[in-house]
């Protein structure tokens, strides 16, 4: 197996359409490509299974660790001819960066450097990361006049080719990135003509040949994340909310799960009337609700479904933009609001700049769907929209002064807060994590392999459900 890691000089340099370029290009020369990607993202990686059709993994040394994804990287890439790995904002940028993922998994490092409006000076800024990559790639080049004058400019090593300025082809994006694979931003045409792009442009042969030495520290174990787990004596059955509106999981976390013994049914909240039948448990990932809100707020029968579920104390975990469905509703992006399951007392709404970003780690203040009180959990938090109004501080086992709207009132529900959350650099930050009966909800996207108990508490939990309120029975526990 060889592979290589595709790493920019910053943000926007063009990074994720070399990488999609190379792994199209890698697809129609053949190759079984395995694709990963650095961080925290679920756009990139989406993109990535849609062209390569191999799912892509998230390499995140703050959120797994040095052995998860030292793991995660061989057993994925494991029957891959080639594995590639992009990268995430400059090569060096973050307490743990890109550089260091590739120095963890031993892989050569090939620069994508932004050309516009620059020559000579390109060497210079290619000379400051050497001796950490193995090549480079130039990207918006204006013409093979203005490629000569880069290429000549670079010294120590090789420059494997470029992309020019108008390349034929763009990937659609919006205020959280690119369209997401769901939305089928590229269809097999524009898929080829990035690939005849990097063709054309790029000495793919030199770039595989410079990956030829097996990646180090990977040979520990070719076995999945999670191949360890207890063999599970009877499955649970987890829908899984899946469309256009919700499709923002970490791939890890579903094989997790099916590895502690749950079998993953997918459903669409916009096309579907209803939860699927036999549902043990429900989890509602993160995406883009507030583009599809008229839609999910029409499908009044899925609503009472996931509702009702709720009610009866079925476990439901929800992130995010699912999160933001079962509020009361969502103020969209035009300030329309639009009512939606309403298993939580409030309602969010879309900010007109970015509201949260960064990494969190959260502590459970009480025994949950995915793990006992005082069990630690990483994820990252990014998004547009806020509760609305902001909830006051919470008193220990409730609501503190919250006021719940009539039709909340009348549940008899009390809703708590679980998580005590610090950021990335351990400064404590705005807690969350919100509970009413077995449901728990939150901005906070959480990477299973965060924690190796995650999915096995996540299972035992379901399992343990009796259709009481679990939480009232173990809080003291």
């Amino acid at each position: 197996m060889q592979g290589l890691v595709i790493a920019g000089t910053h943000s926007g340099c063009g990074k994720t359409t070399i990488t999609l370029g190379i792994l199209a290009a890698l697809r129609k020369k053949n190759y079984k490509v395995q694709p990963f990607k650095t961080g925290p993202d679920f756009i990139d990686t989406g993109l990535h299974s849609l062209i390569t059709g191999r799912k892509s993994r998230n390499l995140d040394l703050w959120m797994c660790g040095m052995d998860y994804v030292v793991d995660c990287f061989a057993g994925r890439s494991a029957d891959s001819d080639v594995a590639v790995v992009e990268g995430v904002m400059g090569m060096y940028d973050g307490n743990l960066s890109t550089a260091d993922l590739a120095a963890a998994l031993g892989l050569p490092v090939v620069l994508v450097v932004d050309a516009y409006g620059m020559a000579e000076s390109a060497g210079a800024v290619v000379k400051g990361f050497v001796p950490d990559i193995t090549g480079v790639i130039f990207n918006r080049v204006a013409s093979e006049r203005h490629y000569k004058r880069l290429k000549e400019s670079v010294r120590d090593v090789p420059v494997f080719g470029y992309l020019p300025q108008n390349p034929g082809f763009e990937i659609p994006h919006r205020h959280l990135g690119l369209l997401v694979a769901e939305e089928n931003p590229m269809d097999s045409e524009e898929i080829d003509k990035l690939a005849d792009a990097i063709l054309e442009y790029v000495d793919v042969e030199a770039l595989i040949q410079s990956t030829e030495h097996r990646a180090q520290n990977t040979d520990k174990s070719k076995d999945s994340p999670g191949s360890g787990f207890r063999t599970p004596g009877s499955k649970v059955k987890i829908a899984i909310a899946c469309d256009k509106a919700f499709c923002f999981y970490y791939e890890d976390n579903l094989d997790l799960l099916r590895q502690a013994g749950a079998e993953i049914v997918k459903f669409s909240p916009l096309s579907e009337s209803k939860i699927p039948g036999g549902a043990d448990a429900l989890y509602i990932g993160g995406g883009y609700p507030e583009l599809y809100a008229k839609e999910l707020s029409g499908n009044k029968s899925m609503l009472e479904s996931v509702k009702n579920f709720s009610d009866k104390g079925m476990p439901v975990y929800a992130e995010c933009g699912g999160f933001m469905y079962i509020t009361e509703g969502i103020y969209d992006l035009d300030n329309v609001y639009y009512p939606m399951a309403g298993v939580f007392p409030f309602e969010t709404k879309m900010t007109k700049g970015r509201a949260r970003l960064g990494y969190r780690e959260a502590v459970l203040q009480e025994n949950s769907i995915l793990g006992k009180r005082g069990g630690a959990i990483r994820g990252h938090e990014f998004h547009y929209s806020e509760i609305n109004p902001p909830l006051p501080p919470f008193s220990k086992g409730g609501m503190g002064g919250f006021e719940s709207t009539e039709r909340r009132a009348q549940t008899n529900n009390s809703m708590s807060e679980n998580y005590s959350v610090k950021n990335g650099s351990g400064e404590k930050v705005q807690d969350e994590g919100y509970r009413v009966k077995n449901t728990l909800g939150s901005y906070i996207h959480i990477h299973f392999g965060s924690n190796p108990s995650i999915a096995e508490e996540f299972v035992d939990f379901v399992k343990e459900h009796d259709g009481k309120d679990y939480y009232c029975r173990t809080r003291q526990s």
